[in-house]
Parts: C-alpha cells; structure tokens; sequence
C-alpha cells in the first residue's frame, strides 16, 4: 500500500518483507545461521517473503541452500520436508499462514528434525500456538505488534479491553489491537488536521504524525510526505507453553 507512495494511502506497520529481513537479519548476525531454507506459498504473499529473504541473503552475502513452493491449498509436505533437511538447514524461513504452517512444522517434528523455523504476522495467531501436542513449541514469528491485550496489567489496555468485552461480549483478538491502533492513528491525523477538515488537510495531519506510540507498546509511528509507511520495525516471538513470547524485547529492523 505504500509503494509506490500515493497521495492518499498510507501503511500502518512493517511489511511481511520487512519483517523477514528483521527476523532472518537477526538470526545470520546473532545466532550465526548460515545454512537458510524457505518454503512459501506460490502466492504474491509468498513472494513478498521470499523476496524479503533473498534480499537479505544478498546483504549479508549468502546463498538460499534449500527451496520450496506450494499451493494454498497443499495439505502433505512430508516430501518438502525432506528435501529441506536433505538440504541440510540450519534455519527454515516459511512464507505461510496458519493452516500450512501448522501442518509444515508438524511434518517437521515428525520426523524428529530439531530445525528452527521462522514465520511473520500472518503465522502470529493463537491457533498456531495452542496446537493440542504441543507440536509449534519453539516455532518463533515476526509481528508488527505485539497481542498485548490478555492479560495485561496496563490500566489503558484492561480499559480498551474492558470496554472491547463490553461492546462485542469477547475479549479482543490481535486483529481488534490492530484496528484500534488503526483508529487511534486517524484520530490523531483529524486532531493535526484541524476543525476546517479537507481531503488534503487530513492528509497533511496524517503526514505529520511524528513517533506516535499506541497503548500496546507498538513500534513508533512516523509518517511524511515521502515515507507513508509508520514503521518498518516488528518483534521476534516464540511460542513456549502454548502462548507467544518476546524475544527480543526491543523492535528489530534491518
């Protein structure tokens, strides 16, 4: 949505690419992986990871040793498997969802390969998880935002959460976070924009949202006349007992 930059949209957070390259940046320069694999979807959401990957490797001077593609709709992948650890990975990057990364990691466990695995927002879910068997435990995941809203001690979000249950008779999912940073977002650009409210004057309020920090602890975001993407920063996760966990407490960028 941000590019090629557009008078009228803007992007709230990181991309599925900037949040591989975050990620995969991450364990190359911290974790000394060197051997990477990537199986993706043959979708344009695929690609964006895959290119997020190959871009990254191009930067820090290695080659993809293993790679796969399937269809959204692809359910046995013991073959793939295989050909990755043939490869000898010593990371697996996955452009996937939820239901294929469940069933990519569980193939993997089957066959008793300790491999790690690395995901973005779209493998970030609760069902991804809470897997019964335990089978993603130790999988971890990028994510633009964190799901801050269970939980919590922070008084601002036990009120958003509060009032979310109140409203709707459920707790707020991660999408509802996102949503509501969404929001927050426009309120603040009508604020900037003033009471004698135009297309271009909401624009312009947009514009100069300067490291604008959402009650969730959410990368800061910016915006410009050149740049309509909040931000390119995004968490590293891992699910341990059944829930998603921090890493790195700080955003990674790359």
């Amino acid at each position: 949505m941000y590019e090629p930059l557009n008078h009228l949209k803007f992007a709230l957070g990181s991309s599925y690419y900037d949040q591989i390259r975050a990620g995969l940046k991450y364990f190359i320069e911290q974790r000394g992986k060197k051997r990477i694999c990537s199986m993706s979807q043959d979708t344009d959401f695929g690609r964006d990871v895959t290119s997020g990957v190959k871009d990254q490797l191009t930067h820090n001077k290695l080659t993809l040793v293993g790679e796969t593609l399937h269809k959204p709709t692809d359910t046995d992948f013991s073959a793939s498997v295989a050909r990755m650890r043939d490869a000898n990975c010593d990371i697996i990057v996955l452009g996937t969802i939820v239901r294929d990364a469940v069933q990519i990691i569980s193939a993997v466990r089957k066959i008793g390969w300790s491999v790690d695995m690395l995901g973005q927002a779209a493998s970030y879910d609760e069902v991804v998880a809470q897997v019964p068997g335990g089978s993603t435990e130790g999988f971890y995941s990028m994510t633009p935002m964190l799901f801050a809203a269970e939980g919590s001690e922070s008084p601002e979000i036990r009120a958003f959460a509060d009032a979310y249950h109140k409203q709707f008779g459920k707790s707020p999912n991660f999408a509802a976070q996102i949503g509501y940073t969404g929001a927050m977002v426009t309120v603040q650009a009508l604020k900037n924009a003033g009471p004698d409210l135009t297309m271009d004057s909401f624009v312009a309020g947009m514009e100069s949202i300067k490291d604008y920090r959402d009650i969730f602890g959410s990368p800061p975001i910016s915006f410009s006349p050149t740049k309509h993407q909040g931000s390119n920063e995004s968490f590293l996760c891992v699910i341990k007992d059944g829930r998603w966990v921090v890493v790195q407490p700080d955003p990674l960028g790359y």
